[in-house]
C-alpha cells in the first residue's frame, strides 16, 4: 500500500494563509480531484474546516484531530496520524486501490512524512506571505519520477509544475 502526499507548495515553501490556499489556481485544484478521486484521504482538522463542500465526494474522509468529542459528518474521525493511516489502509481495500492520500495540512504531512513513499508535489510559481510550510524534503531520499509543466487556465493565478517524486 502506498501513501502519497498531494501537496501544492509555493516557491518559499508556502501551503497556507489564514486557513486557505494563498492563491487561485482551477487547474490545480481540477488535478487534486483527479489524483485523489476514489481513493481514502486523510486531513487534519483545520485542513477538514476549510472544505467548501464536506465530505469531498467519491472519496472516503479521515479527520485526523485530538479533540476526542469532535464530529464530522460524512467523515471518519480518528485521533492519530497512525489510526488515520490504519483505517485509509482499510479503506484503500475495499475501495481496490493501493494508494492512500494525504492532503495536510502542514502538521499531517509532518507526521506522515516517514510513511509517505510517493509526492505529486505541484510547485506554484509564486512566493506569497503564509503560515503554512511544507518541510524541505531531503534530496539523498525523494527522486523524481516525472515532470509536467501544468497548462496555465484563464483563471490561474500562476504557473505551475507538477513533479512525481518517489523514496528511494
Amino acid at each position: 500500500m502506498v501513501v502519497a502526499f498531494v501537496v501544492a507548495v509555493a516557491r518559499n515553501g508556502v501551503i497556507g494563509r489564514d486557513g486557505d490556499l494563498p492563491w487561485h489556481m482551477p487547474s490545480d485544484l481540477k488535478l487534486f480531484r483527479r489524483l485523489t478521486m476514489g481513493k481514502p484521504i486523510v486531513m487534519g482538522r483545520r485542513t477538514w474546516s476549510t472544505l467548501q463542500r464536506k465530505p469531498l465526494d467519491g472519496r472516503d474522509n479521515i479527520v485526523v484531530t485530538r479533540d476526542i468529542a469532535f464530529r464530522a459528518d460524512g467523515a471518519i474521525v480518528v485521533h492519530t496520524p497512525a489510526a488515520a493511516l490504519a483505517e485509509a489502509r482499510r479503506s484503500a481495500i475495499m475501495r481496490g486501490t493501493n494508494e492512500v492520500i494525504v492532503i495536510g495540512g502542514a502538521e499531517i504531512y509532518r507526521s506522515l512524512l516517514p510513511d509517505a513513499r510517493r509526492i505529486y508535489l505541484t510547485e506554484i510559481a509564486a512566493e506569497p506571505e503564509g503560515d503554512a510550510f511544507f518541510a524541505p524534503l531531503d534530496t539523498n531520499e525523494w527522486h523524481e519520477i516525472s515532470r509536467e509543466t501544468l497548462q496555465r487556465g484563464p483563471r490561474d493565478e500562476h504557473d505551475a509544475v507538477l513533479r512525481i517524486l518517489e523514496r528511494r
